[in-house]
């Protein structure tokens, strides 16, 4: 066996423990000592190829199919992986699970959009040259808006906004809120991820999703303090969602007091958390300090944070976006890739896919 497939299969192999979030030793484990720690970082490193009898029980081991540890890297970050600073709460072990996984999907979504001829490159419509105050933020997201031919209504779906124009998005099964999102680059294009624990507070992954968009299509000074940075691209987020033409006319003058349930109605027309409302509503200078102040103590009290806020029930469908999926059935239905491709591609098994494919219409 060459030299390039015994790196490919230990490649494959690492990024298969890493996705599972598994040192050599619980993996070594999990294989019920049928290999040693010792022998798996050999085979990860290409200086021991495993055998099939190993490769079997390694793709039993790990639910991938045995091909998969065959298949030649196609993607690459080319981009640092951008984290927001509450990441730091996540474990290195954690952190690359999260890698993997994406990058594993990002490279499938890449797969399929070839073999279907579907590629969107994102057309980024705002200006190259940096943006360097919250005001010039602000008439860039105004901008896309204009050129996204948005409007100034409420976004009904920023996750499918996102996909229609070029930026994949994936959804990472995840339920630690030490993380939320992070975005990047995969061969050039840009991705985001978001943790599906958000899909319990709607609101605040649809304010996620628009700091992620904007982390991508903003263009920012190189060399920025993070706090800098994040604070114009909260400004952007905050324009993109709760604009601020139409925000004023709802809020109205600047409040010296608000009550939660004008706060209800704000987030159900905008679809944006009470935290955000309020943040807005003291970036465009529309509500006392005071009445700010004794909002965010309350909020903390209520362990909204944490644990979701009031309103949020009012978003039961969630935000998603299936593109991947419609790409991959679809390409089984014009006889582009075989059923077991379709399967590999979507982490299923055949059967539950055919169940897909039950009534049909030709």
């Amino acid at each position: 066996m060459s030299t390039s497939i015994a790196i490919t299969i230990g490649r494959r192999i690492r990024q298969a423990r890493e996705m599972l979030g598994l040192s050599l030793r619980a993996l070594a484990e999990k294989l019920d000592g049928s290999l040693s720690h010792t022998a798996l970082g050999k085979y990860e490193s290409g200086s021991m190829v495993p055998g099939s009898a190993v490769l079997i029980h390694l793709s039993r081991a790990m639910g991938q199919p045995v091909d998969y540890f065959f298949r030649e890297f196609q993607s690459a970050w080319t981009s640092p992986p951008h984290f927001r600073r509450r990441v730091s709460k996540l474990s290195q072990r954690e952190k690359n699970s999260l890698l993997e996984r994406s990058l594993d999907f990002f490279e499938r979504y890449q797969e399929i959009e070839e073999i279907m001829g579907e590629k969107r490159p994102l057309k980024n419509p705002l200006p190259k040259t940096p943006a360097k105050t919250e005001e010039e933020v602000s008439r860039r997201a105004q901008l896309l808006r204009k050129e996204w031919n948005l409007g100034s209504d409420p976004l009904p779906n920023i996750h499918e906004l996102m996909e229609i124009k070029g930026i994949k998005v994936h959804e990472i099964d995840t339920d630690n809120r030490a993380f939320d999102g992070f975005h990047s680059h995969v061969n050039g294009e840009p991705v985001v991820v978001v943790a599906s624990w958000l899909n319990r507070v709607v609101p605040r992954k649809r304010m996620t999703e628009a700091h992620e968009l904007a982390h991508v299509i903003l263009h920012l000074e190189e060399g920025l303090e993070e706090k800098q940075e994040e604070n114009l691209v909260n400004r952007f987020a905050g324009e993109l969602v709760l604009p601020e033409e139409p925000f004023r006319q709802i809020w109205g003058a600047r409040r010296k007091a608000i009550s939660l349930g004008e706060l209800l109605q704000v987030k159900a027309f905008f679809g944006a958390s009470m935290m955000a409302i309020v943040y807005r509503a003291s970036q465009l200078g529309l509500m006392a300090k005071p009445a700010t102040e004794k909002f965010w103590k309350y909020a903390s009290s209520q362990g909204w944070r944490t644990d979701g806020e009031p309103g949020d029930d009012l978003f039961k469908d969630g935000e998603a976006n299936n593109r991947f999926r419609q790409l991959v059935l679809r390409a089984v239905m014009e006889e582009k890739i075989s059923e077991s491709r379709a399967a590999a591609l979507l982490k299923t098994d055949v059967e539950s896919l055919r169940a897909e494919f039950q009534e049909t219409f030709a």
